[in-house]
């Protein structure tokens, strides 16, 4: 009887050891799964991520989650668990982006073999931002005169085709993919976080932006508009190499933490997923067409691997401003009276498309106001310089400026008489300016060839009368040695061989 009631204990123990055994195996794969040792691109590809959907709430179990995205910029380690993820990013560096295809077999088979549309976007996480979006941007578009905010890393990207940048959109690209094919996006975010705080006196805490993708799949018109799948992230953007430095701050705070506020907080993983959210709401304009005002360096890219469908070929560029004006119109110079519209065509003509929404309501005048200081900061210092001087109507002075008289037969026999000095004093001369950039005896042969009106072929060779009444070959190192504003006086004679002159220079 004894031995009998022996068994149920020992069948306790023998399962309460298979339980802690069990337990051991599960908390070792939590270590093995733990921040920092392991690469979320290889986790990712793992197939127990293909289950996960047993895991779903029943409402969520129907749902298509078609694509992944994966930002491959490491998450901050000062977050709550049950906050979503931030990321840092350097402005300026090109962050790789990875276009999974996360389908099912049989899920969506209406893309197979065809391509999707994926539109990017930076904005702002603060809904009060959120709502003064467009005075937000407009005035970074005015600090930052050219600049983007969100552009495509072109060369390192692999797999995008037909690359856009709608120039009024600076927060927004745009690109086709095929899901079938390995493709990887490189993006640079150019705003910092810190531009869109209320005071900047240093030290501010910088507002957060989201990036945000939304997928497209063609219609049957062949238009992008029927929406596939939308995700996005939290990011904050800090200076060259501020991201770094934030990233080892937030690390540094952590483990000074004690271990049960450490349980309190996310590991920081090295990538950044993108999370499910609800499409962007302007979308009115995603389309097959092309945007008017598209970077036409952009419309024609086929990157990495993979060509565009047939039935999809790559838009011409749009045309640029109509400028039918010849050279000679494209110089002159803005009036004060000129109207905002004409200001515009002036801005135009001149190649100064890119700030005309600047000054779209800048008339003549307004422009013509702008001190030198004001256009450089407006445009950069390249543009400023070469719109204030267009603005000016600034000539570039020639290296040497020259006066010359042809001498006449009358000229002559006033000089051998000497009889009457005052009808040589009386007597009119018109002098000609010849404008000098290179300095050469060439481009002086040209110059009097056009003002006698001959081909420079019949000017052989120009002399200068020097002491004595002798006569010096011109060269181009006499010419560099003529002082500004010399004035002489031409005599021509006849060669001897042909039909061509020779000047003589007074």
């Amino acid at each position: 009887m004894a031995w009998a009631l022996k068994l149920p204990l020992a069948d306790e123990v023998i399962e309460s050891g298979l339980v802690q055994d069990f337990d051991a195996s599960l908390s070792g794969i939590g270590q093995e799964l733990g921040a920092g040792a392991y690469s979320m691109s290889d986790v990712l590809a793992l197939p127990i991520f293909k289950q996960e959907e047993s895991s779903l709430p029943p409402e969520n179990e129907n749902k298509i989650l078609p694509f992944q995205y994966v930002l491959c910029a490491a998450t901050s380690p000062a977050v709550k668990l049950h906050d979503e993820t931030l990321t840092y990013l350097n402005q300026g560096q090109s962050y790789e982006i990875r276009m999974l295809d996360n389908r099912k077999i049989g899920e969506l088979p209406e893309i197979n073999g065809k391509l999707v549309k994926s539109i990017f976007r930076v904005v702002f996480h603060d809904r009060r931002l959120q709502y003064t979006e467009h005075q937000q941007l407009e005035g970074w578009r005015w600090n930052r005169p050219g600049d983007r905010i969100l552009d495509i890393d072109i060369p390192m990207s692999v797999g995008i085709i037909d690359p856009r940048a709608n120039p009024t959109q600076l927060n927004t690209v745009e690109f086709l993919w095929d899901p079938s094919k390995r493709t990887s996006v490189f993006i640079q975010v150019h705003c910092i976080s810190t531009e869109f705080t209320m005071r900047k006196h240093g030290g501010e805490k910088g507002v957060p932006f989201r990036v945000q993708i939304d997928t497209f799949k063609e219609n049957e018109n062949g238009e992008y508009t029927e929406h596939l799948h939308s995700a996005s992230c939290q990011i904050k953007v800090f200076k060259p190499k501020g991201a770094d430095r934030k990233q080892k701050t937030d690390r540094e705070k952590m483990e000074k933490r004690t271990p049960h506020e450490k349980e309190k907080y996310q590991p920081s993983y090295e990538t950044t997923i993108l999370t499910e959210c609800s499409p962007w709401p302007e979308i009115t304009y995603v389309n097959n067409a092309p945007s008017p005002g598209f970077n036409s360096s952009h419309s024609s890219f086929s990157i990495g691997e993979g060509n565009g469908s047939p039935n999809h070929q790559p838009e011409p560029p749009p045309p640029i401003a109509d400028v039918s004006h010849t050279s000679e119109l494209m110089l002159v110079n803005l009036l004060p009276t000129s109207t905002p519209q004409e200001a515009q065509q002036w801005l135009h003509r001149n190649r100064f498309s890119t700030f005309s929404r600047l000054f779209r309501n800048f008339s003549g005048a307004d422009l013509l106001k702008l001190t030198r200081e004001d256009v450089i900061q407006i445009c950069g210092p390249a543009d400023g310089i070469r719109l204030f001087n267009a603005l000016k109507g600034r000539m570039v002075r020639p290296r040497l400026t020259i006066y010359v008289c042809q001498e006449s037969q009358q000229l002559r026999d006033l000089q051998q008489k000497h009889e009457d000095a005052d009808a040589v004093t009386s007597t009119f001369f018109v002098y000609h300016a010849i404008y000098l950039e290179e300095l050469t005896a060439v481009e002086l042969t040209e110059k009097l060839a056009q003002l006698f009106n001959i081909s420079s072929q019949q000017i052989s060779q120009i002399y200068k009368q020097g002491p004595t009444g002798i006569h010096v070959l011109i060269s181009d190192e006499m010419i560099q040695n003529f002082q500004d504003e010399s004035c002489f006086v031409l005599d021509t004679m006849k060669a001897e061989t042909n039909d061509s002159y020779h000047i003589i220079l007074k």
